[in-house]
């Protein structure tokens, strides 16, 4: 246990503060798309802000059969159970499942990599070659946050740093445990292990068990969530993780990569408009442009998507096809509605005209 001064005067060089990957990132600042999120180079102000907030989840497309789908957890899977309830067991059922969905949809916090730099506390040359190992002191106080938990290094040449990241999560997970979490990094975090994960599309279970291992502004955290987000849009795998928690993030990344034309002639293709409307007025609040800005308050969704395939897509000639697509499928559609109504209606009169003579 560190004494009180010490304690005062390290937490006084340590002041760094995130949200933990385990945690949902509902917590948000206020909504708008005020300024002060466009000149930020830190994606945790943009994401957390309610306006993108909204449009992320717009953009998930809920399915409750993917939501509450089996999931590969080493589990014994529970026999259903089957009950008989008045209405308002039912409502309460309802609610309830409602609750849970919310919950399994919240998505992991997109923030700031942290850059791991040593902060040393003091050069202490008479304790060089004390002893060939390194000393770790830890406070470990009740009540003190893995984040805000003071754990300082004595290196064998003298020198007292602040710990590093990766000893930081291994020194917590010593004192602290948290369930389904290693002490050392999986080797499935790493090449051949991961590649071959990759290859058989376990984008959800890799995203699960990232979350579960690190932090969100750690290294390797980024690594791995951007490898997949990567491929996954590479192969056009969208669905994989639509319908889950890692959407948004993946959507989020997409944006602030400026890479979201295959995703736009995606949900345009897939007949959800209003998907691709949300999307483009999320790139606006991520990379504000002039020629979107005048119609991200109107109505006009296709213009609006026309002004992005024109001056901002890289891709214009697939966005084009695609509305094209999707304006000859309404057309089809509109004159297939027309033509039941008319027969529909040259029915009804044949029957009136019928019971007429009779």
């Amino acid at each position: 246990m560190m004494s009180t001064r010490t304690d005062l005067i390290l937490r006084k060089f340590y002041e760094h503060s995130i949200w933990s990957c385990r945690f949902c990132s509902s917590v948000s600042k206020e909504s708008g798309k005020s300024n002060q999120f466009f000149s930020s180079a830190n994606p945790g102000k943009l994401f957390f802000n309610n306006y993108v907030q909204r449009l992320l989840r717009s953009l998930t497309r809920v399915d409750e059969e993917k939501v509450f789908q089996t999931r590969k957890e080493g589990k014994r899977l529970k026999a259903p159970i089957i009950k008989f309830m008045t209405v308002e067991e039912l409502e309460q059922a309802k609610r309830k499942a409602n609750r849970e969905m919310n919950l399994r949809l919240q998505m992991p916090p997109v923030i700031k990599m942290n850059d791991d730099e040593v902060k040393v506390l003091a050069e202490d040359h008479l304790l060089q070659g004390y002893s060939p190992s390194k000393y770790v002191f830890t406070d470990i106080s009740a009540g003190v946050t893995n984040k805000d938990r003071i754990i300082v290094v004595r290196e064998p040449k003298g020198t007292l740093r602040f710990a590093k990241q990766s000893e930081r999560g291994r020194i917590n997970q010593s004192y602290f445990p948290i369930e389904g979490k290693e002490i050392d990094t999986p080797k499935m975090f790493y090449d051949p292990y991961l590649a071959d994960l990759i290859e058989r599309e376990e984008f959800n279970f890799i995203l699960d068990r990232a979350c579960i291992q690190f932090d969100p502004d750690e290294p390797d955290y980024h690594r791995v969530t951007k490898q997949v987000y990567n491929v996954v849009n590479s192969k056009k795998k969208y669905d994989t993780l639509r319908s889950t928690r890692h959407f948004g993030p993946l959507v989020f990344h997409l944006t602030w990569e400026k890479q979201i034309d295959d995703l736009l002639t995606d949900v345009i293709q897939s007949g959800r408009l209003d998907e691709a409307v949300s999307l483009i007025k999320l790139y606006n609040v991520i990379h504000p442009t002039a020629n979107l800005a005048e119609f991200v308050e109107y109505d006009d969704d296709i213009k609006l998507i026309q002004n992005y395939a024109k001056y901002v897509s890289s891709k214009r000639h697939n966005i084009e096809h695609a509305l094209s697509y999707y304006k000859k499928l309404q057309e089809e559609k509109q004159e297939l509605d027309n033509t039941i109504k008319a027969a529909h209606g040259k029915h009804v009169t044949e029957e009136n005209l019928q019971d007429k003579t009779e």
